[in-house]
Order: C-alpha cells, then sequence, then structure tokens
C-alpha cells in the first residue's frame, strides 16, 4: 500500500495521520471515543481506497492512538478542533466525512462549521449528543457525585478492560455542543449504518439524528442483528457501498 503518514501540528499538539492518495473527494476518517486510526473500519476503508484509487485520510485525535497529549485533556471542543485543522491543511477539494460513533457527531459539527468543503457524510452508529444523552443518564448518582467530587470517573467498558476515564470537564463541555433535537442545517447527502443491537448507541437515537438532518438525499440502513462495531464482514461490505456511492456522487 502506498500510504503516506505524517504528523500535523494542531494548537501545539502533534496529531498523527495516514493518506492512502487517490482522486476524487478525500474520504475522510473520524473515529470514536477511545478508538485508534489503526481499527478494523478505518483499515478496511484503506485498503478499498488503495484497491479502487480512491483519497482516504484518517487520524487519531489529542489523547488517542498516535498521537500527542493525555486522553484526559480532550473534550468534544478540542477533538472537533483537531478534525477541523486536519480538513482545512490536508484536504484540498471537497471531502467525505466517515464518522464512526463519537465521530458521527464530530462529523456533524465539521459539516456545519466547513458547508462548503463537504460532499457528503457516512455515519456509523453516529453518537450525536452523547455526553449528554447517553453517557449522563446511564452513570447514576455515585459516579455523578465522584465526578463532582473528583473531577473524573473511570467507566467500566467491554472495549477496555480497564475502563475510560471521562472527566466533567468533558461532560460541561459537550453539552455545549448538543445537536438535538434539531433541525440541523446540513444539506450534504448522508448515509447513517445503524446496528439494531446495539447496546451503546440505540437506533431510535440514531434515528432521532437521521430526522434532525435537513438534508433531503438521506439512507437510513438498520441492520437488525448488528451490534455498535459494525465490523463483521457483512457489516464491512454495507460501509464499503455506502462509501462508494457517495464517492461516484461527489
Amino acid at each position: 500500500m502506498s500510504e503516506a503518514l505524517g504528523h500535523l501540528m494542531a494548537d501545539g499538539v502533534r496529531l498523527a495521520w495516514r493518506r492512502t492518495p487517490g482522486h476524487g473527494p478525500t474520504l475522510l476518517w473520524l473515529g470514536g471515543f477511545r478508538s485508534e486510526m489503526s481499527g478494523t473500519k478505518a483499515q478496511t476503508l484503506a485498503d478499498w481506497a488503495d484497491a479502487t484509487g480512491h483519497d482516504f485520510l484518517r487520524f487519531d485525535y489529542l489523547g488517542h492512538g498516535l498521537s500527542e497529549g493525555t486522553f484526559e485533556e480532550g473534550t468534544i471542543t478540542r477533538w472537533r478542533e483537531d478534525a477541523l485543522a486536519i480538513v482545512d491543511a490536508l484536504v484540498e477539494g471537497p471531502a467525505i466525512l466517515v464518522g464512526s460513533s463519537m465521530g458521527g457527531w464530530l462529523a456533524c459539527l465539521v459539516a456545519l462549521a466547513r458547508p462548503e468543503r463537504i460532499a457528503g457524510l457516512l455515519l456509523v452508529a453516529p453518537a450525536a449528543d452523547f455526553t449528554e444523552r447517553l453517557l449522563k443518564p446511564e452513570m447514576g448518582h455515585r459516579a455523578l457525585a465522584e465526578i463532582e467530587r473528583l473531577g473524573v470517573w473511570n467507566r467500566p467498558s467491554d472495549y477496555d478492560p480497564g475502563g475510560y476515564p471521562i472527566t466533567r470537564r468533558l461532560l460541561e463541555d459537550g453539552a455545549r455542543w448538543s445537536l438535538l433535537p434539531g433541525p440541523i442545517p446540513v444539506d450534504a447527502p448522508v448515509r447513517i449504518l445503524q446496528g439494531g443491537a446495539d447496546p451503546d448507541v440505540p437506533w431510535r437515537h440514531a434515528l432521532d439524528l437521521a430526522q434532525a438532518l435537513r438534508c433531503d438525499d438521506l439512507v437510513f440502513s438498520l441492520v437488525r442483528d448488528g451490534d455498535h462495531r459494525l465490523s463483521r464482514p457483512q457489516d464491512l461490505a454495507r460501509l464499503l457501498a455506502f462509501a462508494e456511492e457517495l464517492s461516484a456522487a461527489g
């Protein structure tokens, strides 16, 4: 694979990125909460881009993967700024934002900030407003009291045996970027891939986002038995089909 590797300075932090150069709109991967650009879906898109000649760009947010900073420093504001820095510095033409979980929320925020740059959104289990609508309601009084007292609470996770540190700053900052109930003035084509058995982002939450988006060209695909990761071969095939469709239109 002829993949370029590099770093971008964004507000004093080196962000790591990888690029599979090609033609057409740049597909920009926006990963999820505590995920890395080396994950299964991002790598599958990179392999597809290399095989088909599409331009694909992925990166790690502050405190994620190969980028500098600590995870506890991160907020939605900061990770949004990271994504915008990548768009402004490394994407020359139109971009198709491919956002997974938290990355789906960030993709919407980037599309609102740079509407003239966006040719489409491909959202996988999009966790819009997850700090207010998904995370806080599940925490309970004890966790909320701990976060108020210590400034951080370690959330157990099926994806990381060490759990995820949730900071008071993350929760307070996330409330500033709420999109729901909308309307959300995004006019670019949108494709949403959502698992019906997703324990982290309920399908009705993703549907709320779909209904809030203003665009007319929107397809919501529900995989009835799909989980949050949507990384089975059949799920990845659906992801690539949407990527090909948006790339051809863009």
